[in-house]
């Protein structure tokens, strides 16, 4: 049995296949949706948002569904939903009123390829489409929509997502670094939220419990963003896809930075265990998620 703190390198492969495999499908998804707004700037920028990214959050929505037997054609939708928010946070927060980057995987970001006003339109338009998606007929009853719609809107914005984003800011000019409980109630919302999100849309759709999936993405949205941290020590930008040491030039508090990198290393470890752990009463059935969460801390971007 392969431990749940050790990836080996040809299991990573196996997984980065699986993975891309299923970000292609899920970007087509996205993509048959956008070719139907036509060939205006804003629209290809949208469609330049959502490409190349790995997919991790709209994998984990499917997988998730398929673990309570969804049918696929009604959970790609909400994995399309989670990718299109999920690259319309990235556009807004690589703009230079926020983190002003000037790589995003790999390629110019999107306000340096065409303009601030396009990237903030792609992003609000992205957005938009995000709860489009979700609240498609195909995806379920009436009742499985507006969950999806209602807890996707709580993880993406003032309590969630943006939350994070708007404490990752006062930490900037606070007059002291943050602490491990700032910076974990920090990133829970920043990075963790919509992974969270992504772990229980198969329960949301199914109409179960979600607390095994909810334990689940939370303990591997926290990994993700440590990992991130490490990266961003360890990592180069060729191969990270974006600018890397920017946060131990602005002395900003990270993982690393309170915990030291194998510190930072070992509670990502022992967070993967803990998520795994979670899934115990899922069975076998969710092994997949189980690889994703040891992918979360072997990746290299």
């Amino acid at each position: 049995m392969v431990s749940p703190l050790v990836l080996p390198r040809s299991m990573t492969d196996h997984f980065s296949i699986e993975l891309a495999a299923a970000a292609r499908e899920t970007q087509a998804a996205l993509q048959s949706v956008m070719v139907e707004m036509g060939a205006l700037p804003v629209i290809a920028a949208m469609g330049y948002a959502v490409a190349g990214g790995k997919g991790l959050r709209g994998f984990l929505a499917r997988e998730s569904a398929r673990i309570y037997e969804v049918p696929q054609e009604a959970a790609i939708w909400p994995a399309a939903a989670i990718e299109a928010l999920h690259a319309y946070s990235l556009v807004h927060d690589d703009l230079p009123c926020m983190d002003d980057d000037d790589l995003r995987r790999g390629q110019p970001t999107v306000h340096r390829k065409w303009n601030e006003a396009i990237a903030v339109l792609s992003g609000d338009a992205l957005q938009a489409l995000a709860f489009e998606l979700v609240a498609q007929p195909d995806v379920g009853d009436a009742e499985i929509r507006a969950e999806l719609a209602y807890s996707l809107a709580r993880a993406a914005g003032g309590r969630g997502m943006v939350r994070g984003q708007a404490l990752d800011m006062a930490a900037e000019t606070a007059d002291a670094p943050l602490d491990l409980a700032a910076i974990t109630e920090l990133q829970s919302g920043k990075t963790g939220a919509l992974i969270t999100w992504s772990a229980t849309v198969g329960a949301r759709m199914a109409k179960a419990d979600l607390t095994p999936l909810q334990t689940y993405g939370d303990a591997i949205g926290l990994a993700f963003q440590i990992a991130d941290d490490v990266l961003d020590v360890e990592g180069d930008a060729a191969t990270v896809g974006k600018a890397v040491g920017k946060d131990q030039e602005a002395g900003k508090a990270t993982f690393v930075s309170l915990l030291g990198l194998e510190g930072a290393k070992n509670r990502a470890k022992s967070l993967v265990e803990e998520g795994c752990d979670a899934l115990a009463a899922l069975g076998d059935s969710a092994e997949s998620l189980k690889r994703a969460a040891r992918f979360v801390i072997a990746r290299n971007n």
